[in-house]
């Protein structure tokens, strides 16, 4: 199987090559004329990132048990097929002739026995009747215990509100937000030094991931994208922030006092962060902005918001004008709210109605002569600029926990399918011994194992300073797989599925932005992995 993977990965590196080669004057690429091949690098994108997820599952499985090795097997012989009929369909845009697929035959020879019925069959009836489906996540002792802790968390608080938070649209309640305080999730990302729980020393992205995880399983948004916001702020104070914004913000963040949110995304510019135009005017003592945000999730509740504005009006310098703002304002539970200053200035917001991701609610923001102190941007006159900068460790963590955001929900929507699955009767058979249903299990548990562990091991990439490439991988691949998932839980259900009252189609609705923030899917194909592959091509 890794054979024919290996071959799979040359015929993409060859189908870059070539698109290089054609976005390439005089032997300068050109990553302009990327836009004119956009489908061929979406496939390219998908493909690279599965191949890889793949190739990373059945290196973990080897070393594990007969589990790990089936689902491995079965997700590695899916890719497989699945890559060569995508490159196969864009064989003319890519570059690639019918020599370059002439291993399809073995391909089909080595994975055809996975994909069979029978296998899938008996999987699907192991993991049907199995306390433990998935076998070993392959987490240490230390990890192990944090997912122990916030799981039976989440079992005990999160779950009993989660479908009243969806289903009536609600804020976070009190009771998870001051649980996930005591526990210190809002300092996973804040070092010990300043009270958070990230040791001074090393990095800990596969923490934050394993509490995303469990949490998410919970609610998405009730629960599951609280530690994202406060890592954006903490990581770019770290970055960036003088000692005195590190000393006086850090340890409220780790405290989660003030909770915070952030203003980044703008009406017309969504995951084209250099050309966002929030305009910062320089007054005596600070700042006035002036302009719209919207996406702004958990702008309401939050006490502080990390805005970036522009305050260098040159367009011709775009991400460098911009700068990090630090603006203070009221919490409220509220779906709208104003907040008129007494220097005049004014911020109000208002709620955006969402089909799913409740909870957090995402708020479309007005700054009108909004007055900002100098002490309030972060780095202060250094840190002009800088935001951009800034921004992106903390981004590179927001995508890597939406990836784990993907693997909870996923989770929560498997755990529903089998129990469902092993409960109803349908012309006098449990569903779950019929073969479609275990064939569908058997493909959900490979996905859902599959992208976790990839999850994981980018996680520890990230953690020796590396892996800001494969996080965008990751994420695109496990919010893709994530949709169909809870698309197949749903399915299960039957019209069950689609009843409100059952959690599996609030999982589906969920899913649905997965693919969406933290960077879109089509953003992520195209100008972060599929350019980054293509300029690293030979």
């Amino acid at each position: 199987m890794k054979e024919v993977l290996t071959t799979c990965q040359s015929l993409i590196d060859l189908a870059l090559s070539n698109i290089k080669l054609i976005c390439s004057d005089n032997g300068v690429f050109d990553t302009t004329k990327l836009d004119d091949h956009q489908p061929a690098l979406y496939d390219l994108s998908f493909c690279y990132a599965e191949v890889q997820t793949a190739d990373n599952f059945l290196s973990y499985s080897a070393e594990q048990g007969d589990r790990e090795k089936a689902l491995a097997n079965l997700f590695a012989a899916d890719v497989i097929v699945n890559v060569i009929a995508r490159l196969k369909r864009s064989s003319h845009d890519l570059g690639l002739a019918a020599a370059n697929f002439e291993f399809e035959s073995h391909a089909f020879a080595v994975t055809a026995p996975f994909l069979s019925a029978g296998y899938s069959n008996e999987l699907g009836e192991l993991i049907a009747n199995d306390a433990q489906p998935l076998g070993e996540r392959g987490l240490g002792e230390e990890k192990q215990l944090m997912a122990d802790t916030f799981r039976q968390f989440t079992d005990n608080v999160v779950v009993p509100l989660s479908e009243s938070i969806h289903r009536e649209d609600l804020i976070i309640p009190e009771e998870i937000l001051n649980g996930l305080k005591q526990l210190g999730c809002f300092g996973l990302s804040v070092p010990e030094r300043f009270g958070g729980l990230l040791p001074d020393d090393h990095e800990d992205s596969l923490g934050m991931i394993v509490v995303t995880e469990e949490l998410s399983r919970g609610s998405l948004g009730g629960a599951g994208s609280l530690i994202t916001r406060p890592e954006i702020m903490a990581r770019a104070l770290i970055e960036g922030g003088t000692p005195e914004q590190q000393n006086y913000w850090l340890p409220k963040l780790a405290q989660g006092e003030p909770l915070c949110g952030i203003a980044l995304t703008e009406p017309d510019y969504g995951s084209d962060v250099a050309s966002m135009k929030l305009k910062a005017t320089q007054v005596e003592g600070g700042w006035r902005l002036n302009g719209a945000k919207t996406w702004s999730t958990f702008a309401g509740k939050a006490g502080v918001l990390l805005t970036l504005a522009r305050t260098n009006n040159d367009p011709t310098i775009g991400h460098k004008g911009l700068s990090l703002f630090m603006v203070e304002k009221p919490s409220t539970d509220e779906h709208e709210f104003s907040y008129e200053q007494d220097r005049g200035g004014k911020l109000s917001g208002v709620a955006i109605p969402t089909i799913g991701y409740r909870g957090m609610h995402s708020y479309q923001l007005f700054f009108d002569d909004f007055f900002v102190a100098d002490s309030h941007v972060i780095g202060e006159e250094k840190g002009l600029g800088k935001g951009f900068y800034f921004t992106m460790r903390g981004l590179m963590g927001g995508r890597i926990q939406t990836a784990a955001r993907a693997c909870g929900l996923m989770q929560a929507a498997f755990e529903k399918a089998i129990s469902y699955a092993n409960d109803r009767k349908v012309f006098n058979q449990a569903i779950s011994s019929y073969g479609l249903t275990r064939t569908k299990l058997a493909l959900m548990a490979a996905k859902l194992a599959a992208c976790r562990q990839y999850t994981y091991k980018v996680g520890r990439l990230m953690d020796q300073g590396q892996g800001q490439m494969e996080a965008s991988l990751v994420k695109l691949l496990a919010c893709k797989a994530s949709e169909w998932i809870t698309r197949e839980a749903m399915q299960i259900h039957g019209g069950m599925g689609y009843a409100e009252e059952t959690a599996v189609s609030r999982y589906w609705l969920d899913a649905r932005v997965l693919s969406i923030f933290e960077g879109t899917e089509e953003t992520l194909a195209l100008k972060v992995v599929g350019r980054s592959l293509v300029e690293k091509a030979s």
